[in-house]
């Protein structure tokens, strides 16, 4: 079973078919405890990080997550469920994060020019991923594939090796996905990133 975390900012049913699509058993539950129950955790997010990690801690989720890795079970962060996996971010003021990896979640640059053009915040749209690592979820994918990102701050990780893949954006190389044993997360989204996206769930739920 696949639980899918609904701490009130995730983009829930659009994951949630996904998996559905692939076959696989999946729930999106507001109850922590289910996170107990369940071999695979998704942990979305959609907002601003300082009211998503506000509500994931006030939901009760915090210690269920820190069990179901510690227990060595795949989790995957998506957007902001990724960014919620660092040390803080400095989204509205500086607030911290779970901790997980080290480093920190900082705002694109303004005034960022490419090819003459200025750029704009949020990056939205398509952009393509350097692999760096063959993350399990990266299966049968391949470096320069295209995927959706939509997100104004971005993930600078103290550690390299936790980075599966990165993305340039501007004057930035930021970090796209990253890796570390059974913690997994993508920057961009998946469920809105066509076949490839489906194949990231794929592997997923595989494992």
């Amino acid at each position: 079973m696949i639980n899918i975390i609904d701490y009130e900012m995730g983009n829930l049913r659009s994951v949630e078919k996904a998996f559905e699509s692939l076959g696989f058993a999946v729930r999106v539950s507001a109850d922590p405890n289910d996170i107990k129950t369940a071999d695979k955790v998704v942990l979305p997010g959609v907002g601003a990080f300082r009211d998503c990690i506000h509500h994931f801690r006030d939901g009760g989720f915090v210690e269920p997550l820190l069990e179901h890795i510690d227990v060595g079970k795949p989790m995957l962060g998506i957007c902001v469920g990724m960014q919620m996996l660092f040390d803080e971010s400095e989204e509205f003021g500086c607030h911290q994060g779970l901790g997980l990896i080290p480093g920190k979640v900082l705002r694109f640059p303004p005034g960022m020019i490419e090819n003459g053009e200025r750029l704009k915040v949020p990056h939205m749209g398509w952009n393509n991923i350097n692999i760096h690592q063959q993350s399990p979820l990266f299966r049968n994918v391949k470096t320069d594939s295209f995927v959706y990102f939509v997100h104004s701050y971005y993930c600078s990780a103290e550690n390299q090796d936790d980075i599966s893949a990165s993305c340039r954006y501007g004057e930035v190389d930021f970090c796209a996905s990253i890796w570390r044993d059974n913690i997994m997360a993508t920057q961009f989204h998946p469920e809105k990133s066509q076949a490839v996206g489906l194949n990231i769930f794929r592997n997923f739920g595989e494992l």
